[in-house]
């Protein structure tokens, strides 16, 4: 993960107005039709996000970043606004105004947020190195209830333990390695769960995105706590690639053999360097390795996201750490898209249905429409033996929109093969987020079906997933109706 150094719509201008404004920047494609961004397109692709890492400076004095921000990703993560050197410089003196600012944007703008980072061997105090061997697990605990506790219910998914491995596999001895062995990992889980038990608890590294050493040993390390009921579900891959080197060996199957151990996974900090001067063939390999990575993800069902380690070369850390390095992200430093932009929406665009990347077009100045298209069709009629029932809690509301979960519990004698909970929303609530159900929503009325990963529900058993949603006015429940097949 990146050190500090490393890390819509213009909709009252006539149609006419506004191409010939776009024609004049030079940034108006062949095709001005419908206007989708990376966020859109990746939740039509099965209900996913797109996110990006934000610089707070960018988003308190940059209006062109905060533009494009806000309307091309339904997803943020803090590049260091939560990380412990920043929250706690000093021990027991927590500062959260920077992860409180993005938190609030993201909130104004629909977009989940990704907690990064809790405990990482990197950017830590001094304080916290210095301490007494039998005084670190206390500290860390505290950190992490505290950090979690004041974003419960604002956070989406916690980057829990931040880049626990060496490259050849064996764990980093950090201070926590030091004073716990491995089962401070195992104890970071569990207190973060312990103070939000609706976010979602990731390990996250890199190098892990192809096979070798270390990717095994992250494996092996989620199989044991699995086992161990340990509270963890899922595994980010850092994907920080550069076109000098190969791309990742089967890197697809890797994710699914994570995947497969019941874990989510997700690309989180994806950036692909080159070395400068940039030039356009290596521009084309760079679309190439984005293409690559993002059709990968779209493979596996579990994977359930992709964050760019900020999306504008602007404000990319890779030429601070790597010497004649840069140009790693989707837009250049002058806010233009790079054919890996293309790449990538075509993918996307490709896997939600359509054929053709949607046009290229100056920053917009708005939020652009939230409702996401249906992905897939409804299950049939459940055959006899089967039956479910859904109950449904707000997790967090802040006036203008609210997170929920919604609990589904095999009420039937045999095991469900797909469940389907409907609703209709009693006020003008639309949902613009939807995890571990694949959704649709049609006026107010909307459905939510199983994922290939969680149809299976044995009697007396529940899974659940959660959605996002925005509204006005009043927020009243709905009744639910769940079906079971």
């Amino acid at each position: 993960m990146p050190r500090t150094l490393r890390p819509v719509w213009l909709a009252a201008l006539a149609a006419g107005v506004l191409l010939a404004m776009l024609g004049a920047l030079g940034v108006l494609a062949p095709r001005a039709a419908a206007q989708s961004t990376l966020g859109q397109l990746a939740s039509a692709a099965g209900g996913r996000y797109f996110g990006t890492a934000v610089s707070n400076s960018a988003l308190t004095s940059d209006t062109t970043y905060t533009s494009i921000l806000g309307s091309q990703f339904s997803a943020v993560t803090p590049e260091n606004a939560m990380k412990w050197d920043t929250v706690e410089p000093n021990q027991g003196q927590f500062d959260f105004s920077g992860g409180d600012q993005l938190v609030s944007y993201a909130k104004q703008h629909n977009q989940l947020v990704r907690g990064h980072n809790l405990v990482w061997h990197s950017q830590l105090p001094g304080w916290v190195s210095g301490l007494p061997l039998n005084q670190v697990q206390a500290a860390m605990e505290n950190h992490i209830t505290q950090e979690v506790s004041h974003y419960k219910g604002s956070i989406y998914a916690w980057d829990v333990v931040n880049e626990p491995f060496n490259d050849d596999g064996s764990y980093r001895s950090d201070v926590f390695y030091q004073a716990m062995g491995t089962g401070y990992i195992a104890d970071a889980l569990r207190t973060a769960h312990a103070a939000d038990p609706s976010a979602k608890l990731y390990l996250n590294d890199y190098n892990i995105e192809g096979t070798g050493a270390k990717a095994d040993a992250m494996y092996n390390l989620v199989s044991s706590l699995k086992a161990q009921g340990v509270p963890i579900d899922g595994v980010g891959f850092e994907t920080h690639l550069a076109i000098q080197y190969g791309f990742p060996t089967g890197m697809q199957q890797n994710l699914q053999r994570f995947a497969a151990l019941g874990v989510d996974v997700a690309i989180t900090e994806l950036d692909v360097r080159m070395t400068l001067p940039e030039t356009s063939a290596q521009d084309t390999t760079q679309a190439d390795y984005y293409s690559q990575v993002t059709n990968a993800c779209l493979a596996v069902s579990r994977c359930v996201g992709i964050t760019v380690w900020e999306f504008t070369d602007k404000y990319s850390w890779v030429p601070g750490t790597f010497s004649g390095q840069g140009a790693a992200d989707l837009y250049d430093s002058n806010y233009q898209t790079k054919p890996a932009y293309t790449a990538v929406a075509n993918d996307l665009t490709a896997a939600a249905g359509g054929t053709t990347a949607p046009p290229t077009t100056a920053p917009p100045t708005t939020a652009p429409p939230t409702t996401a298209p249906p992905t897939t069709a409804p299950p049939t009629t459940p055959p006899g033996g089967s039956g479910c029932k859904a109950s449904y809690a707000v997790s967090s509301d802040w006036g203008s929109g609210f997170t929920a979960n919604v609990t589904v519990a095999n009420t039937g004698s045999a095991d469900t093969k797909s469940w389907k909970v409907s609703w209709s929303w009693p006020g003008n609530q639309a949902v613009v987020n939807m995890w571990n159900a694949v959704y649709s929503q049609s006026g107010t009325a909307v459905t939510a079906t199983s994922q290939s990963y969680n149809a299976d529900i044995p009697p007396g058993g529940s899974t659940s997933f959660g959605l996002q949603a925005t509204y006005s006015g009043g927020n009243t429940a709905p009744t639910l109706t769940c079906t079971a097949g």
